[in-house]
């Protein structure tokens, strides 16, 4: 497969199989993901792979203070709410996921499991979570460098046949991360991505988001 095809293949995965993904494997989708561009090749990033009881520690603490009201704890700002074409994208993402899991519009029920499901990592076996050193603010070509990474993570690992999802309400509760996966205090996280086998029964693993066209946001100049 051409690498076009590969590229426009590749979707997200929110259900995965209770199947354990090995170290090894693991290593292997960084070492072909550390490839990334990053601004004089400074490689900026840092990624703190965790799993098992760990792992499952951080589900219950972000789980708890979410339904605690507990307000999000990010290591950076970030923008809180959508708008304009965005928020029509965000929507319409939701909407597809939603009627795959057949989730009505007035299911609080449902729609508070699906909520709590992200917070949990979408009960992903991994979650690969990245972080820069905080001397690097402001970040802005850290943070490019740490999106170029995602990027190749969640291809080398579509390659191996896992599935991912960039996930950030899992680190929404930053502090809850930082203590219970011993992340040094001058890293700062910047996202997570859940990891693991693909639940091929799990009715959101149907979904392909759209994209826009190229002439909504490239502008040729000279050509």
């Amino acid at each position: 497969m051409d690498f076009t095809h590969f590229a426009k293949s590749r979707k997200s995965a929110r259900g995965f199989l209770d199947k354990p993904v090995p170290k090894q494997v693991v290593d292997d989708i960084l070492a072909t993901a550390k490839w990334a561009p990053s601004s004089y090749n400074t490689q900026t990033w840092k990624v703190h792979a965790v799993t098992g009881k760990t792992l499952d520690r951080i589900r219950e603490g972000n789980t708890k203070t979410t339904l605690e009201g507990k307000p999000h704890v990010r290591d950076f700002p970030y923008k809180e709410e959508y708008e304009g074409e965005h928020r029509k994208r965000q929507i319409d993402v939701a909407i597809q996921l939603f009627e795959a899991m057949g989730i009505a519009r007035d299911d609080k029920e449902k729609r508070l499991d699906w909520m709590l499901r992200g917070f949990r990592q979408f009960d992903a076996p991994v979650s690969l979570v990245l972080t820069y050193n905080k001397y690097l603010e402001p970040a802005a070509i850290s943070q490019f460098a740490l999106g170029s990474l995602a990027y190749g993570i969640v291809l080398a690992a579509w390659e191996r046949g896992l599935g991912c999802v960039i996930n950030g309400q899992g680190i929404m509760q930053s502090d809850v991360v930082r203590d219970l996966a011993g992340i040094p205090d001058d890293e700062n996280i910047m996202i997570c991505i859940a990891l693991g086998y693909p639940d091929d029964n799990f009715p959101a693993n149907e979904v392909r988001s759209t994209r826009a066209e190229n002439s909504d946001f490239v502008r040729y100049v000279g050509f």
